[in-house]
């Protein structure tokens, strides 16, 4: 039974790597399970994996827990052995993790290995490097999105309570603090330099008509 090295990165993430051994007749639904043990990422979520070009364009999908939209159009991860998607010795799947809150992967074949280890439990973790960014819940208040530093529930509330900075009571009182004296501080300056150059210019004409009477 040949036994497939699979190398999955991030594709924004790429010091966060996972590399797992599977039996080339094991499923995808399979290596989706194991990807998800190794990143502490719930499994239970709509995913799919898409066999890839070199350069990562997406081909026939895969999936795991498809919409009813996608139902008919899709192979089954649960149906779909790996082997059976295997065509080159460096075959790619883009991989993309809930399509809720989406999160894409790389995976690629990094080697075949002719026969099982018998002490071995496969799918088996062979390498883990770095950790899992965290994923953002929607009711998680210490989540963090990958692709930012927003808390989930700062990020929630600011959109979906369709928050207007403008119109709370905290920036008016914000403004009674002083926020919006250094406005006044300016525009009260602006005045003076106004009146400042109307003298100046009144200064000059009276050195004018000195002039003229002489």
């Amino acid at each position: 039974m040949a036994i497939y090295k699979f190398r999955i990165t991030f594709e924004d993430f790429d010091d966060v790597v996972r590399e797992i051994d599977i039996k080339s007749n094991q499923t995808f639904e399979d290596l989706h399970k194991a990807i998800h043990r190794s990143t502490g990422y719930n499994a239970e979520k709509p995913s799919s994996f898409y066999v890839s070009t070199d350069n990562w364009l997406k081909g026939d999908e895969i999936a795991y827990l498809p919409n009813e939209r996608k139902k008919d159009r899709v192979v089954l991860m649960e149906n779909s052995k790996l082997s059976g998607f295997i065509e080159d010795p460096h075959q790619k799947f883009y991989y993309i993790y809930n399509f809720d809150r989406p999160y894409d992967f790389h995976v690629e074949l990094v080697k075949i290995i002719l026969d099982a280890d018998p002490n071995i439990e496969y799918p088996f973790l062979a390498k883990s490097t770095g950790d899992a960014p965290k994923i953002m819940e929607q009711n998680s208040p210490q989540a963090v999105d990958p692709r930012g530093a927003v808390a989930a529930s700062e990020f929630d509330f600011l959109n979906e309570m369709n928050f207007v900075p403008e119109d709370t009571d905290e920036l008016e009182a914000m403004g009674e603090m002083g926020i919006n004296e250094e406005e006044r501080d300016e525009d009260e300056e602006s005045e003076e330099d106004e009146f400042g150059d109307e003298f100046s210019d009144s200064d000059n004409f009276e050195d004018d008509s000195h002039k003229d009477d002489y």
